[in-house]
């Protein structure tokens, strides 16, 4: 059918390209996925742990109730203590440095694009975003997430009691990466995000690209979708549990 340097031509290119990138870290699953890298048009991103180092630091805890900070903190590193999200990471370590005494939970549940709901001496607590809350944030967490903070909310029995704020930085060859792209031909460059539409709106500025802030990974999937709905071919990037289901649906998943 056709003849043999050009059956073999292709696959050779094919395994000689993967096995390089292989030898640099890069694991790609297959030689389609190098194909449709070539006809992408479109690269969607997420925010912590792609754009961002992923290693926030806590900046600001903020008390809003009878409980003192110290008591607070140690409480929300309980309810994160089994949570693989960059953010709990950086309230463990806070309560770490500060030498506080945290408990075990009794219960835990990871609730994706929401937080966590855990049982901690007896109390509920739930940690996470403004989506835990019935009512409109407090003024003063406004005034975090005007400074382009991340912020988690602390609800002890459904009742909020306080906000702690975080800070990430931007990974330094980001800004090389994002220009590198474009040159590729990749003309529309989206973040996607569950943080805050202050904090999301800070980063996506400083780099130039369109965002959308508060998504649940539903959210995500669906923006791939309609992308792919208009004929465009999507690249998905992201490192955590809620970007699972875009990089399943996206033409390439970048993990």
């Amino acid at each position: 059918a056709c003849s043999c340097a050009f059956a073999l031509a292709t696959p050779v290119a094919m395994l000689a390209s993967i096995g390089a990138a292989a030898k640099k870290g890069l694991l790609i699953k297959g030689g389609r996925y190098i194909e449709a890298r070539a006809l992408a048009d479109v690269l969607l991103v997420d925010k912590t742990g792609t754009l961002t180092l992923g290693t926030p630091r806590l900046t600001d805890v903020l008390g809003l109730g009878q409980r003192s900070r110290d008591e607070l903190l140690a409480l929300a590193a309980a309810a994160e203590s089994d949570s693989e999200h960059p953010l709990a990471e950086a309230v463990r370590r806070a309560a770490r440095e500060r030498g506080l005494t945290v408990p075990a939970p009794t219960r835990f549940a990871a609730m994706p694009g929401h937080g966590v709901d855990a049982a901690v001496g007896g109390v509920r607590v739930s940690v996470g975003s403004a989506r835990l809350l019935r009512e409109a944030p407090p003024a003063e967490a406004e005034k975090l997430a005007s400074q382009g903070k991340t912020l988690l909310f602390v609800l002890l029995d459904g009742v909020l009691e306080g906000v702690l704020a975080a800070a990430d930085t931007v990974r330094p060859e980001v800004p090389t990466a994002l220009a590198q792209v474009r040159e590729l031909g990749v003309r529309q460059i989206e973040l996607l995000t569950g943080d805050n539409e202050r904090a999301a709106a800070a980063l996506a500025g400083e780099l130039g690209i369109a965002y959308r802030a508060n998504l649940l990974p539903e959210d995500k999937l669906a923006a791939v979708k309609a992308y792919q709905a208009q004929g465009r071919k999507v690249v998905m990037v992201g490192d955590g549990v809620n970007d699972a289901p875009a990089l399943v649906q996206a033409d390439v998943g970048v993990a």
